[in-house]
């Protein structure tokens, strides 16, 4: 991964393409680097001109001969190549190029920034774009962007691949109490992209929690890597629109029917610690409660309110959220019912009715925030007739500051009637949200981000897959490539299963009825008996299936049967021949199966099997590279197939152990042979001890 410390630690700035010009993009920066308060040196790039805002301007950027830590680049696309040619002459190590006319234009534009990037690489260049609007940094402070507004400074730093998103983002921002660290516009991201940036974020000093607006990935194992670390240390918070297309995506799968075209996603950002933001306003709510509020050390809130019907929302809500009401000590209890009125509601939530002053409010949120019981408090607040919001807004942040280490959340329902006592406490940092909901919902991604930081351990190792033959498999796909196939036949799984160590029931091919029977008669009765066809997905509807031959005649019988049947039904396809399978016991049904996100690679899934795998769509999903005991035993638990495997209703305990092992094997499988593009295991019985794979159909391209 690039170093950025040098982007972010500017002593000088050049601006090519600036402009005497108003409305000008190379106009704009150069007045937007001077108003936000630069101290370094600026030099504009401009020949036609001798000076630029009262500064002196230069002919190129060889004419300053003096050292430039960042570049702008705001020339048009087809001079932009000489320019970046010309910094990596001059040992330039950081640049912004606004200018658009790239990939996003057409294959000419792509070809173009292939180049820049070439140049880049070979320079050791860290560059940003092009098509962007640059870079806005509160700490040194600068504006090295078009924005029209340069925002306040805090802890928040916010990355987007949308620069229209960004700067009415940092504009709608001045009117809240939100503060940023570093804005950042991705642009094309043809170099720096998302992965670079968290990467870089995660160990900035001024940097709190990473905001992140992103349409796509640009590498996906980088993606995975970046973010799982940075989450370890800071909070990140994403809001990805768009959907991802699953590569190799096959109707006949089973596997690739469950998932969904936003699914990889889902299961990366879940996998790295990443909080997901589904809307604009989610991602700025979040945004507030993970800047200015410390992390909760558990998921009891207590609500203090002046009015019960928020109250009973605000409770409701916290339920359905997984999150717990506080259940208040018998001292708490004790003293609201000596100091609060009568008809003031003295459990959980604390209602101080609706004739509440400020010492009333101070009583009930100090004995709430001192509760041992209570880890996380949220205030409501609505404008009766005698409401003081002034003056409540003072005993909160007091009190806040008084217990520092409990985070503490306000909704201040109205408007403005309450708006002086909402500029109280969000400019002491504490989030004010204008109903309950969104700040019940911030608590509980706290909570969730405070409990995965203890789950999710980057460095895991994958489970142990001994007895592993890569040889083996590689003949097989070998074999099926030089006839034309994609998928493998029954027999052919098999073979593969066995050289990865996962238990399948035996099947081989049989070609005349003779050999059916010889292999009946080694695998021992009864048997199963299934039409061999790539071209035949569904045996069952063409009768290619036999289901307990228990003789050397019924076998006979079988295959004569089997294939009057499917020439029946299909009489142009030609059967490979009868695959004959050892009848197993019944267990429970499970199903393992594997589908290919184009970012993120192989993504394994585990749930009920049998029949019924798609109607009841009991699976979870995990990305295979990497796949850990833990994550696995993670994935099987989120299902209802784990209440069957653990013992159902006096039933003995399933093979759990077998289980975790032939999903950690069917991960390395798919992990070490990217082409296979899909792969159902399904079902698999599981028993009290061991398992064995049925039906296994393998893609691959």
């Amino acid at each position: 991964m690039v170093n950025l410390a040098s982007f972010f630690t500017l002593n000088s700035v050049a601006v090519v393409g600036a402009s005497t010009t108003p409305g000008k993009i190379g106009n704009a920066v150069l007045k937007n680097i001077i108003s936000s308060g630069f101290k370094g040196e600026i030099y504009p790039i401009n020949p036609k001109t001798a000076k630029l805002e009262k500064i002196k301007c230069y002919s190129s950027l060889t004419a300053v001969n003096q050292t430039i830590d960042l570049a702008i680049v705001a020339v048009p696309a087809q001079y932009c190549l000489d320019i970046v040619t010309e910094a990596a002459g001059l040992g330039i190590k950081n640049l912004v190029v606004l200018t658009a006319g790239f990939k996003e234009v057409g294959t000419a534009g792509l070809a173009l920034e292939k180049k820049l990037v070439a140049i880049a690489n070979q320079n050791n260049i860290n560059m940003l774009g092009p098509n962007c609007v640059g870079i806005m940094d509160t700490v040194i402070p600068v504006n090295a962007s078009f924005s029209a507004a340069f925002p306040k400074k805090g802890g928040i730093a916010f990355i987007s691949q949308s620069g229209a998103l960004l700067v009415s983002m940092v504009d709608h921002s001045l009117a809240t109490s939100l503060g940023f660290s570093k804005v950042i516009s991705l642009g094309n991201k043809a170099q720096l992209n998302e992965a670079a940036l968290i990467t870089a974020l995660a160990d900035d000093p001024h940097t709190n929690v990473i905001l992140a607006y992103i349409e796509d990935v640009s590498n996906g194992d980088q993606f995975l890597q970046a973010t799982q670390q940075a989450s370890q240390k800071k909070p990140v918070i994403i809001l990805k629109s768009g959907t991802s297309q699953a590569g190799a995506q096959a109707a006949s799968s089973h596997t690739g029917a469950l998932a969904g075209s936003d699914l990889a996603y889902q299961i990366a950002f879940k996998q790295s610690g990443i909080i997901r933001a589904h809307t604009m306003t989610e991602l700025f709510d979040l945004a507030m409660a993970f800047a200015y509020q410390p992390l909760p050390t558990g998921n009891r809130v207590a609500v203090v309110t002046n009015a019960g019907g928020p109250g009973i929302i605000a409770t409701d809500t916290i339920e359905n959220h997984d999150l717990t009401m506080s259940r208040f000590t018998k001292e708490t209890i004790a003293d609201f019912q000596s100091k609060l009125p009568p008809e003031a509601n003295i459990y959980n939530p604390v209602d101080v009715l609706g004739d509440a002053q400020a010492d009333r409010y101070h009583l009930a949120l100090d004995q709430v925030l001192v509760d041992e019981n209570t880890d996380c408090v949220v205030v409501l607040i609505c404008p009766t007739a005698v409401t003081d919001p002034v003056a409540i807004a003072h005993t909160i942040v007091k009190l806040h500051q008084k217990y520092p280490h409990k985070p503490l959340m306000t909704s201040f329902m109205g408007g403005p009637a309450l708006a002086a006592g909402v500029k109280i406490v969000s400019d002491a940092g504490i989030p004010n949200y204008p109903f309950p909901e969104p700040a019940i919902y911030s608590l509980s991604k706290m909570v969730q981000y405070a409990q995965s930081k203890k789950t999710i351990i980057v460095h895991q190792e994958t489970p142990p897959t001994t007895g592993i033959d890569q040889r083996a498999v590689k003949t097989i796909f070998n074999e099926v490539i030089k006839d034309g196939r994609h998928v493998l036949l029954g027999s052919e799984t098999c073979t593969v299963a066995e050289a990865y160590g996962i238990s399948a029931a035996p099947i081989k091919l049989a070609t005349t009825a003779r050999e059916a029977v010889r292999l009946a008669d080694e695998m021992g009765y009864p048997v199963v008996m299934k039409i061999a066809s790539p071209k035949i997905l569904h045996k069952t509807d063409v009768g290619g299936i036999l289901i307990g031959p228990n003789s050397q005649d019924e076998v006979r019988a079988g295959f004569i049967q089997i294939m009057e049947s499917v020439q029946r039904y299909l009489p142009n396809v030609v059967p490979y021949g009868i695959e004959v399978q050892k009848m197993m016991p019944t267990g429970i049904e499970i199903i393992i199966g594997m589908t290919k996100d184009i970012q993120f690679g192989p993504m394994i899934a585990f749930g009920l099997g049998g029949i019924y795998v798609n109607l009841i769509q009991d699976v979870s999903f995990r990305l295979a590279k990497g796949l850990t005991t833990t994550a696995i035993k993670a994935m099987i638990t989120d299902t209802k197939a784990y209440t069957l495997l653990k013992g159902y209703r006096g039933a003995k305990p399933a093979d759990l152990a077998a289980v975790i092992d032939i999903i950690g094997r069917a991960a390395q499988l798919v992990t070490d042979f990217p082409e296979i593009t899909e792969m159902d295991i399904n079902p698999v019985f599981v028993y009290e001890k061991g398992t064995s794979a049925l039906d296994i159909k393998i893609t691959i391209s």
